[in-house]
């Protein structure tokens, strides 16, 4: 489904802007690092039922706001601005934030579990186990990463490719210009470590929340998914199979019909 994209600006007066699709009670998407990606296949899938809003953070947008956010603080309550931004009146949505994406969704909830209805965190970035450490995405060469992101290594590199001709200087320079500012941008909160304490706020969160995690995650572990569940109140754990830490990519279908059935 072709989505609708709006430009916005925050209180703050920072300019950015959010795709829109289907209709019914709204869902706000929050992206992890990698950004929006040409196909939203989760998204897609979601708007069937729901009004999604999948907002593009600064510095991952075609805008020059990659230094408008200096740190987790800074990211959370600009959430909250872009949800005021969106206009939605006395309508509660629900929040949906994939890896970084779910770390500040986690956040936003915290600091204000009365804004929202129900919480999703799909393979959340955010808190750190010692016998499981995060691999440094940052030190990875891109050939790496497809290794680490997915199951399925060869599905992942076609993928991240987003069938390219790295060949041609011009497209690899675009490439690497857009994912400076993006990693430069996450880095903020991801860099050395995805670790700003948040679990010593989780406490906060009374909302219904769905821990959704790929069974096969090498980045972040599923233990990381019992993890957060152990510390909010009403959170449960659903693994998906034959997933990694890019779940919303490799299985969709099954991703969809879970947050489905969890938000009802």
């Amino acid at each position: 489904m072709s989505a609708e994209v709006r430009a916005i600006s925050t209180r703050r007066g920072v300019d950015g802007k959010v795709h829109v699709r289907g209709s019914g009670h709204p869902l706000v998407w929050f992206h992890g690092a990698g950004g929006l990606f040409p196909t939203e296949p989760l998204l897609d899938g979601l708007s069937a039922d729901y009004q999604v809003f999948a907002c593009e953070w600064p510095g991952f947008g075609e805008e020059p706001t990659e230094g408008s956010l200096e740190d987790m603080l800074d990211f959370a309550l600009h959430g909250w601005d872009v949800i005021e931004a969106l206009g939605l009146g006395d309508a509660r949505p629900h929040l949906v934030g994939h890896s970084m994406g779910g770390m500040i969704a986690a956040e936003m909830a915290a600091i204000n579990p009365r804004g929202l209805s129900k919480l999703v965190l799909v393979s959340a970035a955010g808190l750190w186990l010692d016998e499981h450490p995060v691999p440094d995405i940052f030190a990875m060469l891109p050939f790496e990463l497809a290794d680490v992101l997915f199951a399925n290594s060869a599905r992942g590199e076609s993928f991240l490719s987003g069938g390219a001709d790295f060949s041609d200087d011009e497209a690899l320079k675009t490439l690497l210009i857009t994912n400076a500012r993006r990693l430069g941008t996450a880095g903020k909160i991801l860099f050395p470590v995805p670790n700003r304490r948040l679990s010593k706020r989780l406490y906060r969160l009374s909302n219904a929340t769905l821990v959704l995690w790929g069974a096969q995650d090498k980045l972040l572990a599923p233990a990381y998914a019992d993890r957060f569940a152990s510390l909010i109140e009403n959170a449960a754990v659903q693994l998906i199979p034959d997933a990694g830490h890019m779940l919303p990519y490799e299985q969709p279908v099954a991703a969809t019909a879970a947050i489905k059935a969890f938000l009802g």
